[in-house]
């Protein structure tokens, strides 16, 4: 990854994980938690791709994992937020623009779902069984649901500051003087005519030479 992907990536996530744990955990909703970190890992997923994806999300699910309160073995975020980072990133679109808000949100809700059921199974292997005491299928609901709710003010804003981030002016400077250099040669080709060269010289010459013989031969005529 460039070194611009990964300082807005770390940013992003950071300022993602303080909320998460110092305002949205605290609100004491029912059931699950608004993921707010797994919001930012999908955004930058749907611009950076299915490896900067799987990169991104281990870094934010490690995070997660060391910071407190987490009461749960390290490295078990950081396995659920890979898979979802990757598998969201092959959703990302060929153009890089989206046509409509359904796909992402349609991530989002997938991504919700997943992640919940893949930390749950991930627990179940290493003994942790919390889920089955506050309910797996309330569990699926509220994190679905409050994902979806919190998406259009995370996931749009993140994707727009990939973008902007991703950006090279140079570039697109070489791109559009590539641009014009191709354009030039395809019209220079198309009409013959070389601005500046012997050929088009000449050209111009024998033109001008046929209109004035023309002129003679008029005036000619007319006495």
């Amino acid at each position: 990854m460039r070194f611009n992907r990964m300082l807005l990536s770390t940013t992003l996530v950071i300022v993602a994980l303080v909320i998460q744990v110092s305002v949205l955990a605290r609100l004491h909703l029912p059931g699950a938690v608004p993921d707010l970190v797994l919001l930012t890992v999908l955004g930058l997923a749907l611009v950076y791709g299915h490896v900067g994806g799987a990169l991104i999300g281990f870094g934010a699910g490690l995070l997660s994992d060391l910071a407190p309160p987490a009461d749960h073995a390290a490295g078990r975020y950081a396995l659920v937020l890979c898979v979802i980072g990757y598998l969201a990133g092959l959703a990302k679109p060929e153009t890089g623009r989206l046509k409509s808000a359904t796909g992402p949100m349609a991530v989002v809700v997938v991504a919700a779902l997943g992640s919940t059921l893949l930390y749950a199974g991930v627990g179940a292997l290493v003994g942790d069984d919390a889920a089955r005491h506050v309910g797996l299928p309330s569990l699926l609901f509220t994190a679905a649901l409050y994902d979806l709710l919190l998406a259009p003010f995370v996931v749009p804003g993140v994707m727009a500051l990939a973008r902007r981030a991703d950006n090279d002016p140079l570039a697109e400077t070489g791109s559009a003087a590539k641009a014009a250099d191709v354009a030039s040669g395809w019209l220079s080709s198309g009409t013959g005519l070389r601005i500046g060269n012997q050929r088009g010289g000449f050209r111009i010459k024998a033109a001008r030479s046929r209109m004035a013989r023309a002129g003679r031969i008029k005036g000619v005529k007319r006495l």
